[in-house]
């Protein structure tokens, strides 16, 4: 069984389990078609439209 060399101190151990709160939030796009906010790289879920074609039909309007 293992020994711990150094202990890790309490507000070492806090800081690194904190670091997930300061995480950046996803970047959004403009969809080409649509101009609604979309995530890079997926489909468009309110148009449907990826690269230009329709990928998923939507029932809009």
């Amino acid at each position: 069984m293992g020994v711990q060399q150094n202990k890790r101190s309490k507000s070492r151990t806090r800081k690194k389990r904190s670091i997930w709160a300061k995480l950046a939030t996803p970047t959004r796009m403009e969809c080409p078609q649509c101009h609604e906010p979309k995530l890079p790289h997926r489909v468009c879920p309110a148009c449907g439209y990826y690269k230009n074609r329709e990928v998923i039909k939507t029932v809009n309007e």
